[in-house]
Formats: C-alpha cells, structure tokens, sequence
C-alpha cells in the first residue's frame, strides 16, 4: 500500500508473526544518520497484517522526515 511518499508491504515471519517493511515510494534509499537503507523492516511482531501496516503508519507519522520524506512533501517527478 502506498501511504503519502512511502510504500508499505506487510511480511509474516513465522506463524502468525506479521511484520512490514517501509521503502520510498520513490524507490530512493531511505538515509537516517547518513547510512542508506533501501527498506526498512519495523521489528515488532503483530497478530495480523493490518495491525503491522497501523503500526508502520504510526512510525512514518512520528519519523517520516527523519526518513527522507514527509507525508506532505511532494515527490521529485511532480515538483
């Protein structure tokens, strides 16, 4: 699912162990610290995929500038 500027996969790890995974929607790295992500998997396990997407909403709400992006800011092909 594509959530503002990042793309958001849901993964199950093991049974009934559902994580996700956060990328750009722009396929461009995600850069925290100065060190470059491609895809960030969020470690916290959940019950069911749509609590792990909720949960990687919340971290892109509360991190999504420190992530290269924010929710508002438009993508580079469209400015």
């Amino acid at each position: 699912m594509i959530y503002g500027a990042f793309e958001i996969n849901s993964f199950e790890a093991g049974k009934g162990l559902w994580h996700a995974r956060i990328q750009r929607a722009d396929r461009e790295p995600v850069v925290i610290d100065g060190i470059s992500f491609p895809i960030l998997e969020l470690g916290f396990a959940w019950s069911d995929p749509d609590a792990a997407i909720a949960h990687a909403k919340a971290q892109i709400d509360r991190h999504g500038r420190r992530y290269g992006m924010t929710l508002t800011e438009p993508s580079p092909s469209s400015r």
